[in-house]
């Protein structure tokens, strides 16, 4: 009985040791997120009509990446920005969750006129940022060029898919 026990004993240590082993750990690797130009913005004076800046762009017009939008990326380049089409005229709210650089958010209407905008959205900063009324779109650009480029509301955008 006594070398049963034992007997039994160095089965379960062998046991959990052998089913500890270190197995090779599997390292996932997340690929970036990459620019994919989607289509060409022009955003242009009120009074004058002028183009004051042009952007090639992403288009989120899709649910996945209207909830995705520029999250998980490290910055974008000045000359590049995402724009968000949705299906319905309506108040849309944005958020920064995961977004890791700073923003200045576009509100556009269905004419194409920009209805309002939040400048330097902090990287995730979870806050509401919410248009003024019924939009149907939204373009998100990097901090600072709402001001650079003298963006007012009642400017208007105009853009082309590829």
């Amino acid at each position: 009985m006594k070398y049963l026990k034992n007997y039994l004993y160095l089965t379960i240590a062998l046991f959990l040791f052998n089913g500890c082993k270190d197995e090779s750990k599997k390292v996932i690797k997340a690929e970036p997120v990459v620019f994919k130009k989607e289509g060409e913005l022009s955003i242009f004076k009120k009074e004058t009509d002028s183009v004051i800046g042009s952007f090639d762009i992403e288009i989120a017009d899709s649910e996945y990446e209207t909830q995705t939008g520029l999250m998980y990326r490290k910055s974008m380049k000045a000359d590049r920005g995402m724009l968000f089409v949705f299906p319905e005229v309506a108040g849309h709210s944005f958020y920064m969750k995961n977004t890791e650089f700073p923003l200045d958010l576009i509100f556009i209407k269905e004419d194409m006129t920009i209805a309002n905008y939040h400048e330097n959205a902090q990287p995730l900063d979870e806050s509401s940022l919410p248009s003024k009324g019924a939009v149907q779109y939204v373009l998100e650009l990097n901090a600072g060029l709402v001001q650079k480029l003298g963006i007012q509301t009642g400017d208007s955008v105009a853009y082309k898919k590829m």
